[in-house]
Formats: structure tokens, sequence, C-alpha cells
């Protein structure tokens, strides 16, 4: 079988931490068995649904790196839809209803006072043509439902197991609402069809729908695809992760410096039996990726957690792979610069601060004025180099007496104006000797 599977967003807002682990989770699984990943945009929502928002995910997949090997939109299938829909209302499996909102709600909550399950009644099916003409005349136009066969619906669940569904105790579901409009589950499905989608990854929010859609692929002749229900995510505190709450958005983690490897390193490890760990390439992720560790439990998604992963990751990423972008912000910052720094970044935004420290001027703080004189008299002649430091300290520590932070803290201060940050005997040889010198001096430099 060749693995096909799709991530199907909606273009009525903005790609938030919940997508990411979907659309990861189907990316993972493609690139693992060498198989195809399809963007479907889901916008039948005319309304809501705007090209603006469909660029957003494109952007925000292109800035994650998941990058995807066809592209449609529901809006271009109508005639399609159309067309399978006629087929179920021939063979009587799409049927009209005509209740309007609280004639529906008042039949539920006679069914709950009775003791009864809320599902619809089918009392449509019972209406004549004549029937049906008089509520048209009053102005009522039908909804659709699909009529279910109430049997058991059984699949092997990929992440969950062997699942199963009454469907006598579920209600047929609206395929189509009184406007003409379709709600996701037909098109969904007349799409998996027509796309060969071989797996459906998708949160387990969505598993009370299966049973329905696989009598839906059944009642179109063909074979349902497998099923692979995640679990879903929660914050850091076991509450509920809304889908719209916008600070959790990918446009949101990007603008606060965080690194997509990161974000999809954090997404691919939580809610599994793996450590939250950070890898530097995707491929390794793919490699690594299985369903048979994800738990039942949900996945805790704590930002501190990611913002520690973060700078975990810049601390073991390579030069070659920022090559690119250090010299984006200064074309002098080499793999010496970066492998003196990078263990002091938690965003790469933080390189600024050690560029400026390095290669341009600072107001240097000197505490002890004496002291400053002393090492500046005592610095090593010649080029500066990664000796110089372990050379110079040993000299002042003798000359002074001084040690521990009563000797180190006051040079850091001075040479960076920083109370902390890499270490010195990395930085000194990039600094080079009059810049030292003028620091010590108390001089902007």
């Amino acid at each position: 079988m060749t693995v096909k599977v799709r991530f199907a967003p909606s273009p009525t807002g903005k790609l938030h931490v919940g997508n990411i682990r979907t659309t990861l989770f189907n990316w993972l699984y493609a690139r693992h068995h060498g198989g195809v990943f399809i963007l479907r945009l889901d916008d039948t929502d005319k309304v809501r649904s705007t090209a603006a928002f469909a660029q957003g995910i494109r952007d925000d997949l292109d800035w994650l790196g998941l990058e995807w090997d066809q592209e449609f939109s529901q809006s271009e299938r109508f005639e399609r839809y159309d067309a399978v829909t006629q087929g179920l209302k021939d063979s009587g499996r799409l049927y009209p209803c005509y209740e309007n909102p609280d004639e529906l709600d008042r039949k539920r909550k006679r069914q709950l006072a009775q003791g009864k399950p809320p599902i619809y009644d089918r009392s449509a099916l019972k209406l004549t043509d004549n029937q049906k003409t008089d509520l048209e005349a009053e102005g009522r136009t039908a909804h659709w439902r699909f009529k279910l066969e109430e049997r058991d619906v059984s699949w092997q669940d990929l992440v969950r197991g062997d699942q199963h569904i009454d469907a006598s105790s579920l209600s047929d579901p609206v395929l189509i609402r009184g406007d003409g409009s379709y709600l996701y589950t037909l098109p969904s499905v007349i799409d998996d069809i027509d796309m060969a989608i071989s797996h459906v990854i998708r949160g387990e929010d969505h598993v009370s729908n299966t049973g329905a859609q696989i009598q839906i692929f059944e009642a179109l002749g063909r074979k349902p695809p497998i099923f692979a229900h995640h679990n879903l995510l929660v914050k850091a505190d076991g509450q509920a992760l809304s889908k719209r709450f916008g600070a959790l958005s990918v446009e949101s983690l990007r603008e606060d410096g965080l690194e997509p490897l990161a974000i999809i390193s954090h997404a691919a490890t939580i809610g599994t039996s793996d450590p939250v760990q950070a890898f530097p390439e995707r491929k390794k992720i793919a490699e690594n990726f299985g369903f048979d560790k994800l738990s039942r439990a949900p996945a805790r998604f704590d930002e501190e957690e990611l913002r520690g992963l973060n700078a975990k990751l810049l601390h073991i990423l390579p030069y070659e792979k920022v090559k690119g972008r250090l010299s984006e912000i200064d074309s002098r910052l080499d793999e010496k610069f970066w492998q003196a720094v990078q263990a002091n970044l938690s965003v790469f935004e933080d390189v600024r601060t050690w560029q400026e420290v390095v290669y341009d001027q600072i107001d240097p703080v000197i505490e002890d004025g004496e002291f400053s004189d002393q090492a500046a008299k005592l610095l090593p002649d010649g080029e500066l180099d990664d000796t110089s430091w372990k050379t110079w300290t040993s000299a002042v520590k003798e000359t002074t007496g001084r040690k521990g932070k009563s000797l180190f803290h006051p040079l850091r201060l001075a040479l960076t104006g920083q109370e902390r940050g890499p270490e010195l005997a990395a930085m000194l040889p990039l600094m080079g000797r009059d810049k030292v010198l003028k620091r010590l001096s108390g001089q902007r430099a």
C-alpha cells in the first residue's frame, strides 16, 4: 500500500499548537513510509474562509519545514460533491428533514425526560410527498440526513486498538444544511476516496464521527481508510486547550523567536513514551516516529518546557545549520563566534547581544578601577588566542591574590557589561587586544 495522508485545515483562522501536532503526525507518517502528504483546504464555509488565512496556513507549514506534495481546495469540487450527493438521495441514504432548531431541541428534551437517548427519531422518513410540499410552501427548507444502518461498526485504530460503535445509538448525521451548504463529513469522505487516502490521522475528538463516516464510505462502495486517533493537548495545568487560544498560534510562537525544529520536536515527543528532546533534523524525528509510542492520556503542552527545549536545540545546532542566519546579522559572525556563544542562547536573536559585545561598542562596568588597571598591565603581549585567558587570569590571581568570583566577575563586567554569558576564554580572542584594553580602562569600546 502507498501511504497517502492529508492535513485538512479550515482557512477560517490561524494554525495553533493543536493543529501543529496533527499536521506533524501526518507528515511524519508519510515521510517515515516514503508516502505522500497532501494539504487539503476545507474552505466550504464561504463566509469565514479567506485567501489570507489560506496563505497563512501555507506560510506556517513552510516555516515549520513541513512541505506538502499535493494541494487542493474543497471549494473547487462542489460539482463532484453534488453528483455524489444525488446518488445518495436516489438510493434513499440521504433524506430530507424539515424540523427547525427549536423543534429538534424540544424533541431532545422530551427524550431525556423519558429516559431515552437524545437521538433523532427519523420522523422525517414518514413524511409524504404532499406533506413535504406543504412544509416547503410554509418557507421551510430541508436539511439532509444520512440514514445509518443500525448495526455495530468496528475498525482497528492504529493508536486506540480495536474500536467499535453501535450505530443504533447515534443520530443520523446532518450532511447538508438547510441553506444547501455541506457540513464537513460528506466532502471529506468524497475527497478521501478520490485522493486515495490510505490513512486518516486526527485527534481523538473525532472518534465519535468515525462510525458514521465508515458507513458513508461503504454506502459509496469504497473501503474506508485506516484510522489513527491521537491523544489531544491540554495545558500544563491539565485544563483543556482551546483551539482558538490565540497566544498559542504558530504565528505567535514564530514572533517569540522560537525555532521551528524546537516546536516540532516538542510536538512529536510530548504525550509519548519518549523523553521530550530536541532533534537537530526533521529526518531524525521521522525515523523515530511511531504510533505505538503515543499515550492514551492527554499530552500536556507546557510553554516553558518548549522554551527550554528551544534553548537546548540551539546549544546543539552545528554552525552549518545557522551560517546563513548569522551572516544576515553580521558577516563577521563565523564558526568560532557561534561555538563561543551558542551555549548561552535562549532564542536565536540573543546572538545580537553577543555580536554587540564582540564587535560593537558597549559601556564597560568597572567595579574596582585599581584592579582593572592591574589586570590591563598583566594582559599577555601579542595576539590573544585560546590560551590567553588562562595565562592572564593566572597572572592576575598571583599578583592580586583574588580568586573565584572576586577575580572573574569584575573582569566579565568590564569586558562584556553583562552579569553572565559565554566563556571568556573563547570571547577574548574574538574581541581582540585593543578592545579588551580599552574596556578595562573604562572606555566605551
